[in-house]
């Protein structure tokens, strides 16, 4: 009781794994139908050639009711109605030798082969404890992850942002309550977890308390406020990034525990107004704020030679500088000289994968 006591105290979900099933999907390497018939075949087919070749190899051992000899045809007959369970008993192991091949070697076969044949029975009937156990490795083994939680429009951007800028898929968790949700971003190989993100035992499922970072990006405001107090409440240390629709909620996130706050639709009119007047200026913060080509924004730690001088005088474009946590813009009188251990957020140019816009 102590022990679990201490790992409720820790914030750890306390579930089996095999109760999460249905509720966290973890991606795997998904085999088509006509690849998976394809190699159940095969996989028959072996088990066939390697009973015809015991049976004949062994044939003075066997007795065929016909003309007492075991040919190749009879030791293919005697392999095919053996392994599909028919049996008719026409041709019989008689010997010793036979007999213990039977027993040791052609009776696994037979079970092999019904396996293969029956396999997309079985392999549902599996199913449940193969992800019970990749569940179980991935909970062992998540930390320092993003934990994105909502998938409309504004988590799926965060997500292609985040993937743009390399972060490895099985570093993503995207919780959300609607399967259909759910299903695009397994789809991209991401492991989800199915629930809303306002309670703290789905958000443990999805692993918060060992996350480096959360975003919020649910499409109510006051489902924002609840869902980053009860992250906050998990995760003390993690950088949390909330989606609100009203500048007048800005301060309920802040309250709430989150570190960044975004207006999603103050930011998208500011944009539209530019539009009307400076339609130019539009398309390059929609350059920067894309990561497949063109420009982008970035950050990077200071280069020792870069110590002591001035960000304006370097060859990227920087706009802040990141002191022990403090931002300074490039106009500001602390940016002036660089400092070990400081962060420069800059323009950088994004090459496109290799094919695109050829």
């Amino acid at each position: 009781m102590r022990l679990r006591r201490a790992d409720i105290e820790r914030g750890f979900d306390l579930r089996p794994h095999h109760t999460l099933v249905g509720v966290v999907h973890i991606p795997s390497a998904g085999v088509g139908p006509v690849q998976a018939i394809v190699q159940r075949v095969i996989g028959a087919l072996l088990a066939l050639l390697a009973t015809v070749i015991i049976v004949y190899l062994d044939r003075e051992g066997y007795s065929d009711n016909a003309d007492d000899s075991v040919s190749l045809l009879d030791a293919f007959y005697y392999a095919t109605v053996s392994l599909s369970t028919t049996g008719y008993g026409d041709i019989t192991p008689v010997s010793d030798s036979a007999r213990l091949v039977n027993i040791l070697v052609i009776t696994p076969l037979r079970v092999l082969f019904l396996i293969v044949l029956v396999g997309t029975t079985l392999e549902v009937l599996t199913e449940r404890s193969r992800q019970a156990l990749k569940i179980q490795r991935w909970r062992s083994k998540v930390r320092d992850h993003v934990v994105v939680i909502g998938y409309g429009t504004k988590g799926r951007s965060a997500i292609r942002s985040l993937l743009g800028d390399d972060v490895d898929p099985s570093n993503l968790v995207v919780v959300d309550s609607d399967q259909t949700m759910l299903d695009a971003a397994a789809a991209l190989g991401l492991v989800t977890v199915r629930g809303s993100g306002t309670r703290s035992d789905v958000l443990r499922v999805a692993g918060v308390q060992r996350a480096k970072a959360v975003v919020v990006a649910t499409n109510r405001d006051d489902t924002a406020v609840l869902v980053t107090l009860t992250a906050r409440e998990l995760a003390p240390k993690a950088t949390i990034v909330a989606a609100v629709r009203e500048a007048e909620n800005v301060h309920l996130l802040r309250q709430s525990g989150a570190d960044s706050v975004v207006v999603s639709s103050e930011t998208a009119g500011r944009l539209l107004g530019m539009a009307t007047t400076t339609p130019s200026v539009v398309e390059i913060f929609e350059d920067l704020l894309t990561t497949d080509e063109g420009l982008a924004m970035g950050e990077r730690p200071v280069d020792p030679t870069e110590v002591g001088g001035s960000p304006r005088h370097l060859a990227d474009i920087v706009l802040g500088v990141l002191r022990r946590g403090t931002l300074y813009r490039i106009d500001a009188p602390q940016a002036d000289a660089l400092e070990l251990g400081d962060r420069l957020i800059y323009v950088r140019k994004v090459t496109p994968p290799d094919g695109v816009g050829d």
